[in-house]
């Protein structure tokens, strides 16, 4: 079963907003050519709701048939930012300081994101 990574990126991205996730972006860079297609960005509160929301995304991508990638941390605390690499999305969950510093939308600031079309 071949997976649509847009509408896997986008049921990502609602999910999170669904579930409280504050500022959710999903940044297409399909045309960067960069190793992945979609960037899902979200802010949270705490690390704990990183992990719940980890959890619930976790679930969407086994229904979807989408395997993540384990990826290994370089820093014990996980608390700021939370990456989940699924190969052609990369989910970042970050707190508010992770995510104003290091501001990843700057970066790809000319890429459409898709829950403002």
């Amino acid at each position: 079963m071949d997976v649509n990574f847009e509408k896997a990126a986008l049921a990502f991205g609602t999910l999170l907003q669904d579930l409280k996730a504050e500022s959710v972006a999903v940044l297409d860079l399909r045309e960067a050519n960069i190793w992945t297609d979609f960037f899902v960005i979200a802010t949270v509160s705490s690390g704990k709701q990183a992990g719940g929301l980890e959890s619930k995304l976790m679930e969407a991508a086994k229904e979807m048939n989408i395997e993540e990638y384990r990826t290994i941390r370089k820093s014990p605390d996980g608390d700021e930012w939370k990456l989940l690499d699924f190969g052609s999305i990369v989910v970042h969950l970050m707190s508010p300081t992770a995510r104003k510093f290091y501001d990843l939308e700057r970066l790809w600031y000319d890429k459409p994101n898709l829950l403002n079309t």
